[in-house]
């Protein structure tokens, strides 16, 4: 496990950076995509990364390391196989696809570095646990209820950008609500907690 490092407190340019950044995105995401694309557990995650270097909450930076590190780990490593190893990236070498749209999705390499930073400086909150399988349950039931099955926000619909057509949607959600909270939530938990200190402070 890492050991603790002292709190110091986050420089005043690298909060004005970030949330430059996160207004930034969710300005050309909502031309671009609509309100809906704010859904996405990435853009939670990015939102809640922000928040914590704002707020310096080790609460937040938890939350957001449990919720779309796995993730984001994963994007990455899709990314510099250039889309290939699990097409989850594959969209940021269509050239059909603005540049301006796929630079902004560079965010997705920038997440996991802050998140690890954060946790580093301040620890992991334990309690992110349960907060974020609430917060992923509201994103996956807005995604569910709110947004067209072509968008597949979330993959609420299926497993990548078509829905799935194999068993009934509802039966298919139900099964993502159980499986991301048991084989991505609390796995990432569990090792979270041997890497970082442990603390209940905000």
């Amino acid at each position: 496990m890492w050991a603790a490092h002292p709190p110091d407190s986050i420089h005043i340019t690298l909060k004005l950076a970030s949330c430059g950044l996160l207004l930034l995105v969710a300005t050309v995401y909502w031309r671009a995509y609509g309100p809906s694309n704010f859904l996405w557990l990435s853009d939670i995650g990015l939102a809640f990364t922000v928040g914590a270097i704002v707020l310096e909450s080790r609460l937040l930076a938890s939350m957001a390391a449990v919720g779309v590190l796995a993730l984001e780990i994963a994007w990455t490593a899709d990314f510099l196989s250039g889309g290939r190893l699990l097409r989850l990236a594959s969209y940021m070498f269509d050239e059909a696809l603005p540049l301006h749209l796929r630079s902004l999705s560079l965010f997705h390499l920038a997440v996991p570095i802050a998140l690890v930073w954060l946790l580093y400086r301040f620890g992991y909150d334990p309690r992110a646990l349960v907060w974020q399988i609430c917060v992923t349950w509201a994103a996956l039931a807005l995604s569910y209820g709110l947004t067209e099955p072509a968008k597949n926000i979330n993959w609420v619909f299926g497993p990548g950008r078509e829905p799935q057509q194999v068993i009934a949607p509802s039966a298919y959600f139900a099964i993502e609500m159980a499986v991301i909270p048991a084989l991505v939530l609390l796995p990432t938990h569990l090792v979270l907690k041997r890497l970082f200190p442990v603390t209940h402070q905000m």
